[in-house]
């Protein structure tokens, strides 16, 4: 069963009032949050000093996030600063 949805008449009057870039910009960040589907992850082995992958993981766990995927946010970070370079 589809949930149904209702909108409130000043929901819909502000909507209305969209410019067309808001309204892009409002289904490019809905199809970014649900629309793709993670890529396949591949599993790797990599060497890294002891003390520093405890280091890592204790920080990681004080921050509540799991170290692998702290290590991935890292990653995508890295790329994301770098994306003009060639």
């Amino acid at each position: 069963m589809k949930t149904v949805q209702y909108f409130s008449d000043d929901y819909l009057a502000r909507c209305r009032d969209m410019s067309a870039d808001q309204v892009l910009r409002f289904l490019d960040d809905f199809r970014r949050l649900h629309g793709t589907k993670p890529a396949p992850s591949k599993l790797i082995s990599i060497k890294v000093p002891e003390d520093l992958l405890e280091a890592f993981k204790a920080r990681a766990r004080m921050a509540g996030m799991p170290y692998q995927t702290q290590i991935k946010t890292l990653m995508k970070d890295w790329l994301l600063a770098h994306r003009n370079l060639p």
